[in-house]
């Protein structure tokens, strides 16, 4: 019977999987999952994201096993280890689904050489998006990928996914294993306290559909308004198909029973969603995207590596508590509100001058989910330097943010114990009309609350002014 290996890496689930069925088409499909120097890296920065992966990782082996399979666990260099697995199992095709940073990018050329010059057939498939880039980019005048999202947004509807793509059957080797990954492997005694798996990714979708998506449209900009799906991670290691959540988007948007703000509300989730696709085929058509600026004009424009209140912002404590309730949340729980993420990295590139790349690294070291080409895309977007192609910078306001996004403090004092007993007005007014209050609401002090570590009006138009000087100005 012919074979073909498939080599598992952040497309950890059996459904909905384009990769497990290309290869299936080519016979019996022998699971392997190859735990490569790049990938044990990243998972050693973070201990909640090796939390995660190990326990994805196990329920693939489990639903494996149901099928009457299970999953080979190789470590090393994943092409030799793929070409020796092909040939022990008599198989002359190995698939894997495609990685978008630039690392992976790298890693499946080179593993790819390596089949190739062994004779064997290479099938790398798109599956990490609901739309492949490359169909995407079929209607783009260069067939280079799109740098705008408008336009991009605007094809992605019309190739809105509708089918499964299939399933396989899988090979029942008496086939010698490695261990399965554990986190101690990757230096974390952490563990996950969320269910993990194919299973508890569906049910989480199904919930979120069911009900919170219809307030969508606030969610995801007023951090205590309700739910998102809280899905990234799921996402980020293919526990559940972006397909399969775009799919299921869709049909929902579909019922005929939904108010106005209802509907709305699912097509800002499927915008999100597109936007999701967007920065990965950004990603997979600028292998420079994760170092280099993406326009051309601001790689000459230096941020700096870092600033006297840099520790501030990343142990929260800038003294504007919506940003440091974010902070705070990401370090509690691996996971930070959407719209916060946007005023935080706002905060630390504009007001406090420094290079989106410390951002980025920085909180990859708290986050679950795995998604180096998402987290350089968004990055760039909100540093200015990417894909937004706004004439200036858009600089978060974040008292004024805070106003209009958590005006009662509910996000605030959840996460900033020490401001819960404090009026709305002490969390939402300026720094000077603070010190006039300092009397009566003894917000600041050597063991309280900080005092803002910069006055937002002053550096925010400061920066605009250099931006303008070295940037907008004509050549």
């Amino acid at each position: 019977m012919s074979r073909a290996v498939f080599a598992f890496s952040r497309d950890l689930r059996l459904s909905d999987h384009a990769g497990l069925a290309a290869a299936s088409r080519h016979g019996e499909v022998v699971p392997v999952h190859v735990i490569d120097p790049v990938s044990a890296a990243r998972l050693r920065r973070s201990p909640r994201r090796a939390a995660y992966y190990c326990a994805a990782v196990r329920a693939l082996d489990a639903e494996l096993r149901e099928r009457g399979s299970s999953l080979i666990v190789r470590r090393g260099n994943p092409g030799q280890a793929l070409r020796a697995l092909a040939r022990a199992v008599g198989a002359g095709v190995v698939g894997w689904s495609c990685g978008y940073d630039a690392k992976s990018i790298r890693r499946d050329r080179d593993m790819q050489s390596t089949l190739e010059e062994a004779g064997l057939r290479a099938l790398p498939v798109h599956d990490a998006s609901a739309v492949p880039p490359e169909d995407a980019a079929a209607s783009h005048s260069r067939g280079d990928g799109y740098r705008a999202f408008v336009p991009y947004y605007a094809r992605w509807r019309t190739l809105i996914p509708v089918d499964d793509v299939g399933s396989a059957s899988f090979a029942a080797l008496e086939l010698a294993s490695e261990p399965l990954p554990i986190p101690e492997e990757f230096g974390s005694q952490a563990g996950t306290d969320e269910a993990v798996g194919a299973a508890p990714a569906r049910a989480k979708l199904a919930a979120f559909l069911a009900a919170p998506v219809l307030q969508y449209g606030a969610a995801r900009n007023v951090p205590a308004a309700g739910e998102t799906s809280h899905l990234s991670a799921a996402l980020s290691f293919g526990t559940i198909a972006a397909r399969e959540v775009v799919r299921a988007s869709c049909v929902r948007a579909g019922d005929p029973f939904l108010l106005v703000e209802e509907r709305t509300s699912l097509k800002l989730y499927l915008r999100a969603l597109a936007l999701r696709d967007f920065f990965l085929q950004l990603a997979w058509y600028n292998e420079s995207l994760a170092e280099e600026p993406l326009q051309a004009k601001m790689r000459g424009f230096t941020f700096a590596r870092t600033h006297p209140h840099l520790d501030a912002w990343r142990s929260g404590r800038t003294g504007y508590p919506l940003i440091d309730a974010g902070v705070r949340e990401l370090r509690a729980t691996g996971w930070m509100h959407p719209r916060v993420r946007a005023i935080a990295a706002s905060f630390l590139c504009f007001d406090l001058g420094v290079d989106w790349r410390v951002g980025r690294d920085e909180w990859d070291h708290y986050l679950t989910e795995d998604d180096p080409a998402l987290a350089a895309g968004n990055w760039q977007w909100v540093a200015g330097v990417g894909a937004d192609l706004a004439a200036y910078p858009r600089i978060y306001n974040p008292l004024k943010q805070a106003r209009r996004f958590d005006p009662s403090g509910h996000y605030v004092r959840r996460w900033i114990p020490e401001l819960a007993d404090l009026p709305d007005a002490a969390l939402l007014e300026s720094e000077a009309a603070r010190q006039e209050r300092q009397l009566r609401l003894p917000l600041f002090g050597r063991t309280s609350y900080p005092a803002p570590v910069v006055e937002h009006e002053s550096v925010a138009r400061a920066f605009l002014e250099r931006y303008a000087r070295e940037v907008r100005a004509p050549a």
